[in-house]
């Protein structure tokens, strides 16, 4: 869809902009999109304003998030070399969790028994499977 930009309807934006106006109400009264707003406002390069979107940190429950005890825990030391197990020995049900370089000789996988429903035993799954930086636990600041 083209939106025709006339003098009228820019001296209105520009207005409009300059009062605070959100784009998404200056759209509905200029009968277009709030993305043609703010297409016409960065192309016009009018001045940038403070986002509505708030920076600051969520609240969080006092009680800790188990996904934040677990990211907070170091994972604990792989499986000894010894028990890994080759490709040929591989069979359902044992964790196919890769060691090593695929053309080496000493390529081998994990093979302890897996979570239902994941490839992986629980050791592995814990390093498979990360949550997004959302669920990660905000930095400390440092007590001087």
């Amino acid at each position: 869809m083209n939106i025709e930009w006339t003098p009228d309807r820019i001296k209105t934006l520009m207005a409009l902009w300059a009062e605070g106006i959100p784009t998404l109400e200056i759209g509905r009264r200029l009968g277009v999109t709030k993305n043609a707003v703010v297409g016409k406002v960065h192309r016009l390069r009018l001045p940038k304003r403070q986002s509505p979107i708030s920076k600051s940190p969520r609240t969080r429950s006092s009680r800790p998030n188990a996904e934040m005890v677990r990211l907070a825990r170091p994972a604990p030391p792989p499986p000894p070399k010894g028990e890994m197990i080759s490709m040929e020995m591989l069979r359902p049900g044992m964790c196919n969790w890769p060691e090593g370089e695929p053309e080496a000789e000493d390529f081998r996988f994990c093979g302890d028994r897996v979570v239902e429903g994941k490839p992986y035993c629980a050791h592995h799954c814990e390093r498979a499977y990360v949550s997004g930086s959302r669920e990660r636990p905000a930095k400390t600041a440092k007590v001087a």
